[in-house]
């Protein structure tokens, strides 16, 4: 069985994920993409773009050079996802099922490479990385390589939303944004903290708030989390639908 890494591959990749900003390519792989479209790969590459999958399949690896990527040999290992999507593998979800967890183009990049057998079936090697998680050889979250046999690499710098620690944001919906019914008012301000009047009731909840993308998570100060999502004109959150002030 090829070993994917070298010293000096996990070296580059080491610096990469602190300084760089290379894609990486995972070649030669049998992909498990949890995806009922797209379906599985005996043998394919899958290519990353900062957090996400860009492009996943047979023939990827010829465009590594122009790409500038770093290829990452993953022959005589699987790709399977991070997250297991349990009622998928027990066929309890519909054929055009599109999860959220999938090793698919859009989808945040997170997956584990896992020792496979030619004569591992699919199942085989699904069923036993959900028992043995720490068989994986390799873990990817957030399109960096987190784990690689045993050794974590170089952390990524911090984002907001992964500490207690807020920065200051700049976004375009910042504001106030008020629920449908006028019972909820949610203000977000530029010091990344939000304010939450609920029924004349002022400062019902409040605390601090990261956006990414879409998706904006709130720590709020009693210690809880939450999330929503911005969809064109409005934010949902909780069951309500905001709209801005």
């Amino acid at each position: 069985m090829a070993v994917p890494f070298t010293p000096e591959l996990l070296e580059l990749i080491d610096v990469n994920q602190v300084n760089g900003h290379r894609p990486l390519l995972f070649a030669n792989a049998r992909i498990l993409t949890g995806d009922s479209l797209i379906g599985d790969f005996d043998r394919g590459d899958v290519l990353l773009g900062g957090d996400r999958v860009v492009g996943i399949g047979p023939g990827l690896l010829s465009a590594a050079d122009d790409d500038g990527a770093i290829v990452i040999d993953c022959d005589g290992y699987a790709i399977v996802p991070a997250v297991i999507d349990t009622a998928s593998i027990n066929g309890l979800r519909s054929p055009g099922h599109r999860a959220a967890t999938a090793v698919a183009p859009g989808n945040p990049a997170a997956f584990a490479i896992v020792p496979a057998e030619a004569a591992d079936s699919n199942d085989t090697i699904v069923r036993r990385f959900l028992r043995s998680p720490e068989s994986a050889q390799g873990v990817v979250l957030d399109g960096r390589i987190a784990l690689w046999a045993g050794r974590a690499l170089a952390a990524a710098p911090a984002e907001a939303g992964g500490g207690t620690s807020v920065r200051p944001s700049t976004d375009e919906r910042l504001g106030t944004w008020v629920d449908e019914n006028g019972f909820v008012h949610q203000s977000l301000t530029a010091d990344g903290r939000y304010d939450e009047t609920r029924g004349g009731r002022e400062h019902a909840f409040h605390g601090n708030f990261w956006i990414t993308g879409d998706r904006i998570d709130y720590r709020d100060d009693l210690g809880f989390w939450a999330f929503g999502e911005f969809t064109g004109d409005s934010l949902r959150h909780a069951g309500y639908t905001f709209h801005r002030s």
